[in-house]
């Protein structure tokens, strides 16, 4: 292998794992990873919003006023505010539905869903802030959280983004504070004298600190600490002070009478959380396999800079053994990275987007449904014989309008779980745009028995067994489908 092409599949080791993959423009401007990273790390200074469709029909979050909290009431009517700041009415409380109301709502529901998914899948292919968009992703799944309301969401996720490559005690209370993940962790029930430990728990468990850095008596104590932490109708943020505990608590070594504020300081003073956080990072941005020699030194950094999330990822991303063969073409792509790759490397369009939900949905991962508060498992988990199938035939289907067949399971996460079986089966064609132009423009020079190994380099993280290179052949559009319907593609 050559300085250019090590120089070259070092350039592209970057681009996968710290956005969505290169484009061939970003290919052809003949940077260095380290002049590649400084400019990833520019362009993604600013936060832009993703939008979302106004959901006049939205399902209101429950809402705990003092009366309902004491009674575990059910979700009320309210006045929501929308993505576009529009006070819109919410639909009727859903124990006075009629059946048909309820399917209308369930289709508005998940059409709103599905719109910010595509139109999220579609910035992470084409936007400029890949760097922020990418830690936007990772901490999508770190701060697992699914409800049934759009809006909610999409706050969430904005919040995320906003912060995500900034202070992380600051990213920490801005996701605590936010309505959809206190009421997914039943916040909304931690009250003084029957508090609900599911928040504090998982804050402490999947958040923070990790299993084994913290006891049960804890979780107790920082439950407390988060009584009175809620929501109201318009999507904010309420503190109900008669709800609060504030007796004195003892949490991780330390007491007062602490609020939920002081204790998420507490969790953050502790080195522990550093390690957590960092070990997670290593793992999604460099492999699956913790290295405790690299991750030591980069947790102690982290802790000492105030949690500082992009000093932490530049040392990272410079790191020497960042580029190790052992790092590189090693970890598998999840399902959107993959689609967001293919979408990026190949400016690929659809007619209509409806069908990346049905991609998503057959390969396991789906954006805003996780499958639990521990997010998606990654790894080895993305890949079964269903699976698989469905990732090779991809390529065929995006560039050669070949048919897509797939019988979707049954998914209890999903907003209507109990569709039948006619309404989840897909088999058609997809009809899509494909910029091959760019691709042609960094193959030219090389003479044509040459271009399929060179398309290769470029294509894939890892070396191609000759046996597979001779099945490459034919025009660019045959070549590229052939190399992307590889199991090497896979991997990233």
């Amino acid at each position: 292998m050559t300085t250019t092409t090590t120089t070259q599949r070092q350039l592209q080791h970057l681009y996968w794992r710290a956005s969505f993959g290169p484009t061939p423009a970003q290919l052809a401007a003949g940077l260095s990873p380290q002049q590649a990273l400084r400019k990833l790390l520019q362009d993604s200074r600013n936060f832009e919003p993703l939008d979302g469709p106004a959901m006049r029909y939205a399902e209101p979050l429950p809402t705990p006023s003092t009366e309902m909290m004491q009674a575990a009431g059910s979700p009320q009517a309210a006045m929501v505010t929308t993505p576009d700041q529009t006070a819109r009415p919410a639909a009727a409380a859903p124990g006075k539905m009629t059946p048909e109301q309820r399917k209308q709502q369930n289709r508005n529901l998940r059409s709103a869903f599905y719109a910010m998914n595509t139109g999220w899948l579609t910035r992470m292919a084409t936007s400029e802030a890949q760097l922020r968009e990418k830690l936007t992703f990772f901490w999508h799944g770190h701060f697992a959280c699914r409800v049934r309301r759009p809006d909610a969401a999409l706050q969430l996720n904005n919040t995320i983004r906003r912060l995500a490559l900034g202070k992380f005690p600051e990213l920490l209370l801005a996701v605590s504070r936010e309505p959809a993940m206190l009421q997914f962790l039943n916040n909304q029930q931690n009250r003084k004298q029957s508090p609900n430990e599911n928040f504090a728990r998982e804050v402490m468990e999947l958040f923070t600190l990790g299993r084994g850095n913290y006891s049960e008596t804890d979780v107790k104590e920082a439950a407390r600490a988060f009584t009175g932490w809620g929501y109201n109708g318009q999507n904010k943020f309420v503190f109900r002070e008669k709800q609060h505990d504030d007796g004195p608590k003892t949490l991780l070594g330390r007491t007062g009478n602490f609020s939920g504020e002081q204790a998420l300081e507490i969790i953050l003073a502790q080195p522990a959380c550093a390690e957590f956080i960092t070990t997670k990072l290593y793992r999604f941005f460099v492999n699956d396999v913790p290295n405790p020699a690299h991750i030591r030194p980069l947790a102690q950094a982290f802790f000492q800079s105030g949690y500082d999330i992009s000093a932490l990822l530049e040392q990272l991303f410079s790191a020497d053994w960042f580029y190790a063969a052992a790092n590189v073409g090693t970890r598998i792509k999840s399902p959107v990275e993959l689609l967001a790759g293919m979408k990026r490397t190949l400016g690929l369009e659809l007619a209509n987007e409806r069908p990346l939900i049905v991609f998503q949905k057959a390969l396991g991962q789906t954006l805003f449904e996780p499958p639990n508060v521990a997010g998606w498992p990654g790894g080895r988990a993305w890949i079964d014989s269903s699976s698989l199938l469905y990732r090779l035939q991809l390529p065929a289907v995006l560039l050669r309008n070949a048919a897509f067949d797939v019988q979707l399971k049954q998914d209890e996460n999903d907003l209507d779980p109990n569709l039948s079986r006619a309404a989840r089966t897909f088999d058609q064609s997809v009809k899509t745009t494909v910029r091959l132009a760019p691709l042609q423009r960094l193959l030219a020079g090389t003479p044509a028995a040459q271009q399929p190994a060179r398309l290769s380099e470029i294509l894939l993280q890892v070396s191609i067994r000759p046996e597979n290179l001779a099945l490459v052949r034919g025009e660019l559009r045959d070549m590229t489908t052939a190399l992307l319907s590889l199991p090497e593609y896979q991997l990233m």
